[in-house]
């Protein structure tokens, strides 16, 4: 069906800002490079054309019913492409960056104008920041080893292979039908993923940030999977104790976060109650957060000695089998004792996943099963627990510096969450 009118100027509208955007970026980064000499093959100018030829041969191909229209244009553009490189290289060293850049402008704008405005809108902002990360990204390749290569290679296997081809459906009559393989194994790679994000991050931004921003962006995920990859990190990077701790706890902070956020959307009324001893136990962990950031400064000895590739199979395999576990327990109790066990089963059931205790305590009240106040203490005692567990990895398996900076933490945590619970 051919678009009206008003929605082809808007897609190829959007075709020309994102092309504009990637062409600024491309005009930046080359006269900041060559302080304004020479000629650019393609720049703040060119790009926006590139992107609204790629829309308007998309156009043409669509209304004539053929594909030589839009195929033509893409030679047409690549021999250009290519001559044009072929130019500069006779005066100077350069690379292929900015002919490719163009070519994704192109399908960006055959993408805007085939009705695809996020994809075409993610993969023009994308490339503009990649190609912003130039330097960030060289400094990476220059550090990275063939261990860095062999290991990244197995992250795949597990992720892109493995993964797809395991169940999504438990097996076994209760409790054991809430172990299901696929959400299991999830969990591995979720623990490997977090341990290669914090690796990456520290290659590029350096160590004391880099492992600040993995708290924050993992405990986003899971809080305990970012605890067991730091804690068993730390064994291998010494010196940064600290920092460790202070990435432990954003994420266990996070997790109180991501507690309201999933009361507020599944179940708005229980926020009324929920709210404010949730705050309470975040604004403590955060100012812990805030102690451990300021009071000891940073010298030369914090940076690590260390910092050997993160990913280890065999401890993923552990907690993945030690998740499944609890999820077996905390079934049994929650089927054996029922609501007048709600504690008991929070307590359980937080051992394992908070998430999971908060949306249930929300759809019980919701359902008029359960009352506020007994939902809230509910919450509040599995985000308690879950708190306890995830001191317990760090005291089997993070050093022993680690561990004196963290346990005020839990204390922290637990003692507030012990005293909301009274109040609520």
């Amino acid at each position: 069906m051919e678009p009206n009118r008003l929605i082809l100027f808007y897609r190829f509208g959007v075709a020309l800002v994102l092309g504009l955007f990637m062409g600024l970026q491309r005009e930046y980064a080359y006269r900041g490079n060559r302080e304004g000499d020479g000629e650019l093959i393609a720049g703040a100018r060119t790009f926006p054309i590139i992107a609204l030829l790629g829309a308007a041969s998309a156009l043409a191909a669509t209304e004539l019913g053929e594909a030589w229209p839009f195929a033509m244009t893409v030679i047409a553009v690549g021999v250009l492409l290519a001559v044009g490189h072929f130019w500069q290289s006779q005066e100077r060293d350069t690379g292929l960056t900015t002919e490719m850049a163009a070519l994704v402008a192109f399908f960006t704008g055959a993408l805007c104008y085939w009705g695809y405005l996020r994809l075409g809108a993610a993969l023009g902002v994308g490339t503009a920041v990649l190609l912003s990360l130039k330097v960030q990204t060289h400094s990476l390749a220059r550090t990275l080893d063939s261990e860095d290569v062999y290991a990244t290679l197995k992250f795949a296997v597990i992720t892109v292979i493995v993964l797809p081809l395991l169940p999504q459906q438990s097996y076994g009559p209760p409790p054991f039908d809430v172990v299901v393989p696929y959400n299991v194994w999830l969990m591995v790679v979720l623990i490997s993923g977090i341990s290669f994000l914090g690796y990456v991050l520290i290659k590029v931004v350096g160590p004391h940030r880099g492992i600040g921003l993995t708290g924050i962006l993992g405990g986003l995920a899971s809080s305990t999977a970012v605890t067991l990859s730091v804690a068993e990190r730390s064994r291998d990077s010494r010196g940064l104790e600290r920092p460790f701790a202070l990435a432990l706890m954003l994420a266990w902070a996070i997790m109180f976060v991501r507690v309201i956020v999933e009361v507020a959307v599944i179940n708005p009324p229980l926020l009324t109650t929920v709210w404010l001893p949730v705050l309470a136990v975040f604004l403590a962990s955060l100012a812990y957060c805030g102690y451990l950031y300021g009071v000891h400064p940073s010298d030369e000895h914090d940076e690590p000695q260390t910092v050997r590739n993160p990913f280890r199979l065999g401890p993923a395999i552990t907690f993945g089998l030690l998740y499944a576990v609890i999820l077996v327990l905390s079934s049994w109790a929650q089927a054996y004792f029922g609501d007048a066990g709600v504690y008991l089963s929070s307590v359980v059931a937080g051992l394992a996943d908070v998430d999971a205790i908060t949306l249930s305590m929300a759809r019980l009240h919701e359902k008029g099963d359960l009352e506020a106040r007994t939902a809230a203490r509910a919450i509040v005692i599995a985000a308690a627990a879950n708190t306890v567990l995830k001191g317990g990895i760090v005291a089997l398996t993070g050093t022993r510096s680690l561990r004196r900076v963290v346990v005020p933490g839990v204390v922290i945590i637990v003692g507030v969450s012990a005293g909301v619970v009274f109040l609520i």
